[in-house]
C-alpha cells in the first residue's frame, strides 16, 4: 500500500533529513546502486521517458526513478564485496523501515500487488529570486514556499486497489485525514500534526502522487493538466531518448540551471554571478543505469539550454591512442582535439571556484616555469587526438628503481614545424634554467631527446612516434614500451575490450582504468567517502563519449565489478530482533 509513505512522521524541522535521504538515493546511483517505466501518457510519442515525467513540474531540481523488480535488486546485491553488500543492505533497510516497516507495511504483501515497474522521487526547488522582503510573522504556508519539497510518483497497475487504499488509509498516529479537491482532483491530506502536510492524489487512476506539501501537490496537478511538466521542458524528451534502455535499474535527471540558482542564493558558498551566467547555458544532465552480468552500465546525456547562444562543435575524431599503448597500461584518458577541449574547459571554468584548476593559474604557471605561452606556443599545434596514460615500469637488474611507472603524454600535431619549434624551446628551458642535461638518443633506431636531472636520473624523454604524433614520457624510462609500436597493445587486451564501451562510434574521447592492478601497486589519495571499500569491489572502469549534436554530449560508462561469494539473504523486518531473513524482502 502506498499511503504509509504519506503517514511517515516528518516535521518541517526535519526536512533536511529528508533531503539528505533523497540525496543519498542519488549518491546510490553514482556509486552503483541506483529505473524505468514505459510511459504511454497522453500525446507523448515515446514510451522511454522517466516515469512520471508528465507529472513532475518542469522546474524540478532532481528526479530519480528506481525499479521495483525484486530480481534486479537481488542482482545488484551480488556485485562487489561483503563490505559493499553490507553497506547497500544498510541503506535499503533504512529506507524500507522508514517508509514501510515502521508503519506496519510489507512491500511484497501491501505494495507489489498494485504498484508499477518503477517509482520516481523528485525534489522541487524552493522559490528563489524576486522574493519580497521578509514578513514579521511567517505563516506555515510561507514556510512551505521556502522549503524544498518532495513529489513521489507511483504508477498504478491495479486502479481498483489503489482507489480503495486512497479511500480508506490507515489511521495516523496523530491528527487525521481530510478530503479536499483541486482542479477537480480529489486529494487526501493530513491535518493536526505540527509541520506535517502530506497529501496523496490519484491522477486518472494511473498515477498515485504523494507529496510532503499541499503546494507541491497542486504544482504537480498543474504540471499534469497544463502540460508544463518535465516531459515538456526544452530538450528533455529528445535527449532522454538517446539513453533509453530496456528495463534499466534506474534513471535520473538533474536540472542544471535550477541547481545553479540555488547555489548562487546560498549564504554559505554562493556562486559568483559570472559562474551562474555560464551555467545557465546548460539545461540538463540525465542518465540510465542497467545491470549486466559482469557489472553496471551508465548511459548519460548532457545538453545545453535551447535558448543558449553557445553551440558545440560536432567533432568526434578519437579512438586510436589505445592502439599505440602497451598491453600492461594501467590507465588511459584520450580526447579528440586538445586545443578545443582546453577552450571548452576555459569557457565553463573561468572564474569558477569549484574548478579543479583555474585556467588563468595554469597559464601563469606555464609562463613562469617554462617561459612559454600555453595557448600560442603549445596548444596552437595540438589540434589532434591526445592521450594521457600510466604505464608500469619493468625492473631491470642494476638499474635504480626511482619510479615504478611512467606518465605518457601523446598528441597528434596539426603543425609539425610549430611542434618542433616548441619542443626545442622546452629543451632550452630545461638546459639553461634548470641545468638539466639535454641529450640526443635513440630508441629502436628512432631519435629521441632525454632530459637528465643534475643528479643523473633519467627524468623525461620526448620524440615522435611517427610523422605527426609527438610523445613525452615523465618518470620511469618506459619509452621502449611505446617505441616501436608494441605488438600487444592495450586495445587488444580482454580487460580493455570488456570494459571500454564500443559505442558511441565515432567517439571524441575514452577512459580506461585497471582498478585492481593500479590499487595493488600504487596508493591513491582519498577523494570520496568509503573510497577503499568501493575500489576493493571494482575490477576496471571504462568510458566512451561523443558529441551527439551541436547541443548535447553523450556518455557510455561501464564499471566491471567483483561478485560476492556466499551471499547472505536480504535482512527481513524481523531481523532487527533476530537473525532470520526472507528472500522475498529483497525489494526496498
Amino acid at each position: 500500500m502506498a499511503l504509509p509513505l504519506v503517514s511517515v512522521p516528518m516535521k518541517k524541522n526535519k526536512k533536511p533529513s529528508l533531503v539528505l535521504t533523497l540525496s543519498a538515493a542519488g549518491l546510490l546511483i553514482g556509486a552503483g546502486s541506483a529505473a524505468y517505466w514505459l510511459l504511454t501518457q497522453r500525446q507523448l510519442s515515446s514510451s522511454d521517458l522517466l516515469v512520471g515525467a508528465n507529472i513532475i513540474p518542469g522546474d524540478a531540481l532532481f528526479a530519480v526513478s528506481l525499479t521495483t523488480d525484486a530480481q534486479q535488486w537481488q542482482q545488484l546485491r551480488q556485485f562487489g564485496t561483503r563490505e559493499t553488500q553490507a553497506e547497500l543492505d544498510k541503506n535499503l533497510v533504512e529506507l524500507r523501515d522508514r517508509f514501510l516497516t515502521n508503519n506496519g507495511y510489507d512491500f511484497q504483501k501491501d505494495i507489489a500487488p498494485w504498484v508499477g515497474n518503477d517509482v520516481t522521487i523528485a525534489i522541487l526547488a524552493p522559490a528563489i529570486g524576486n522574493k519580497p522582503a521578509p514578513k514579521p510573522i511567517i505563516t506555515n504556508e510561507d514556510a512551505d514556499n521556502d522549503q524544498q519539497s518532495m513529489v513521489m510518483v507511483l504508477p498504478v497497475k491495479n486502479p481498483e486497489i489503489a482507489k480503495s487504499i486512497l479511500a480508506q488509509p490507515k489511521a495516523l498516529k496523530q491528527g487525521k485525514w481530510i478530503d479536499r479537491t483541486y482542479e477537480g482532483i480529489a486529494i487526501k491530506q493530513s491535518e493536526g500534526q505540527a509541520g506535517e502536510n502530506f497529501s496523496a492524489a490519484l491522477l486518472d487512476g494511473r498515477f498515485l502522487v504523494i507529496t510532503d506539501s499541499p503546494k507541491a501537490t497542486e504544482r504537480a496537478i498543474d504540471a499534469y493538466k497544463n502540460k508544463t511538466s518535465l516531459a515538456t521542458t526544452g530538450g528533455f524528451a529528445e535527449n532522454f531518448l538517446k539513453i533509453a534502455n530496456y528495463q534499466p535499474f534506474a534513471q535520473f535527471y538533474v536540472n542544471v540551471p535550477t541547481a545553479a540558482k540555488i547555489a548562487a542564493a546560498s549564504q554559505n558558498h554562493p556562486l559568483p554571478a559570472q559562474v551562474l551566467a555560464q551555467l545557465q547555458n546548460n539545461q540538463g544532465l540525465a542518465g540510465t543505469m542497467t545491470l549486466e552480468p559482469e557489472g553496471i552500465r551508465f548511459k548519460g546525456v548532457s545538453w545545453l539550454n535551447p535558448n543558449s547562444q553557445r553551440v558545440l562543435a560536432v567533432e568526434n575524431k578519437a579512438g586510436q591512442m589505445q592502439s599505440r599503448l602497451p598491453a600492461d597500461t594501467l590507465m588511459m584518458l584520450s580526447g579528440g582535439n586538445l586545443q578545443r577541449s582546453w577552450g571548452d574547459y576555459v569557457l565553463t571554468s573561468q572564474g569558477n571556484p569549484l574548478s579543479p584548476i583555474a585556467p588563468e593559474k595554469l597559464r601563469g604557471g606555464v609562463k613562469s616555469l617554462l617561459n612559454l605561452d600555453l595557448d600560442k606556443d603549445l596548444l596552437s599545434w595540438m589540434k589532434g587526438e591526445f592521450s594521457l596514460s600510466l604505464i608500469p615500469s619493468t625492473p631491470k637488474a642494476g638499474s635504480p628503481d626511482d619510479f615504478r611507472a611512467g606518465l605518457v603524454f601523446m598528441v597528434q600535431a596539426s603543425d609539425h614545424n610549430s611542434a618542433e619549434t616548441s619542443l626545442k624551446q622546452l629543451d632550452d628551458v630545461m638546459r639553461n634554467q634548470y641545468q638539466f642535461q639535454v641529450q640526443a638518443g635513440k630508441v629502436a633506431d628512432k631519435p629521441v631527446v632525454n632530459w637528465v636531472s643534475p643528479y643523473g636520473t633519467l627524468t623525461a624523454t620526448h620524440g615522435w612516434l611517427d610523422e605527426d604524433v609527438a610523445f613525452l614520457v615523465v618518470g620511469a624510462p618506459i619509452t621502449d614500451k611505446i617505441v616501436p609500436k608494441p605488438n600487444n597493445t592495450l586495445a587488444s587486451t580482454i580487460p580493455f575490450q570488456q570494459t571500454v564501451p564500443t559505442e558511441p562510434n565515432p567517439t571524441n574521447g575514452q577512459f580506461f582504468l585497471d582498478v585492481e592492478r593500479t590499487v595493488k601497486n600504487f596508493p591513491l589519495p582519498p577523494l570520496i567517502p568509503n573510497q577503499q571499500t568501493l575500489l576493493d569491489a571494482t575490477r576496471s572502469i571504462g568510458m566512451t563519449s561523443a558529441v551527439s549534436d551541436n547541443r548535447s554530449n553523450i556518455y557510455n560508462i561501464f564499471i566491471a565489478l567483483k561478485k560476492v561469494t556466499n551471499m547472505t539473504t536480504f535482512p527481513s523486518p524481523e531481523s532487527n530482533k533476530s537473525t532470520s531473513a526472507t528472500p522475498s524482502a529483497t525489494s526496498p
